[in-house]
């Protein structure tokens, strides 16, 4: 892994990760799952406890914040993601924000003509409405979101849909992520794939994760990859 690279790729479009690339949605999640665990009568988990669930879909953080399967057939499991929908539904877009540089670099790169799409493992009926709210959808192309498909990352199927859909080669599209699972859904792919070092990671160091390199903002990585895609 390199912390500073020169991309010469011929890179036509970038597939963007949502929590922890785009956005900070912690402090919506967190409190969704605090919700979902008071209406249990369970203890509150801290909000840097939480951070380190995030990057796997719905499900799996509610499957950590309850120590079993979401989806099993434990007694409230099942309410427990019910619940967890309920409240998030509410509070989706409230306290989240836009990470410093994000909309500079959503500029640059549409200025320099690339297609842009946002890749995530949360659920649709959060994406789009939180890509809205934010105003982030207007810069989006493709908009993949957990349930898109029959299969989420890592899996490679996602950034291989968008490359068909925008009809280019795996290796003409760069990833964009802060988790494993970006990286190792780029490979399988065949993207290259760089991470932001501000996200969540799942409690991994991102330098440990195998990226091509890693970035600071946004917008440090449009202007990394703009010359190579013109």
């Amino acid at each position: 892994m390199a912390n500073s690279v020169s991309f010469v790729l011929s890179v036509k479009a970038v597939l963007l990760d949502l929590d922890g690339t785009l956005l900070d949605t912690l402090p919506d999640l967190a409190d969704a799952a605090n919700a979902m665990l008071a209406e249990l009568d369970r203890p509150l988990l801290p909000v840097d406890t939480i951070r380190g669930y995030v990057g796997k879909g719905i499900p799996n953080l509610v499957e950590r914040c309850l120590g079993y399967p979401a989806e099993s057939a434990a007694p409230d499991a099942r309410a427990a993601l019910a619940a967890f929908r309920r409240h998030y539904a509410s509070v989706n877009g409230r306290k989240a924000r836009i990470y410093p540089g994000v909309v500079e670099g959503l500029e640059v790169m549409r200025g320099a003509g690339l297609r842009l799409a946002c890749v995530t493992n949360k659920a649709a009926a959060f994406t789009e409405p939180l890509l809205e709210t934010m105003g982030l959808a207007q810069y989006l192309d493709m908009i993949v979101s957990g349930d898109t498909l029959a299969r989420k990352k890592p899996d490679p199927l996602p950034f291989r849909h968008i490359c068909a859909s925008f009809g280019i080669e795996p290796q003409q599209a760069l990833v964009i992520g802060d988790s494993r699972n970006d990286v190792a859904g780029a490979r399988a792919a065949g993207c290259p794939v760089i991470c932001v070092s501000y996200g969540y990671s799942e409690g991994e160091d991102v330098r440990d994760l195998g990226a091509d390199a890693i970035v600071t903002t946004l917008e440090e990585a449009a202007r990394r990859v703009i010359p190579a895609a013109r």
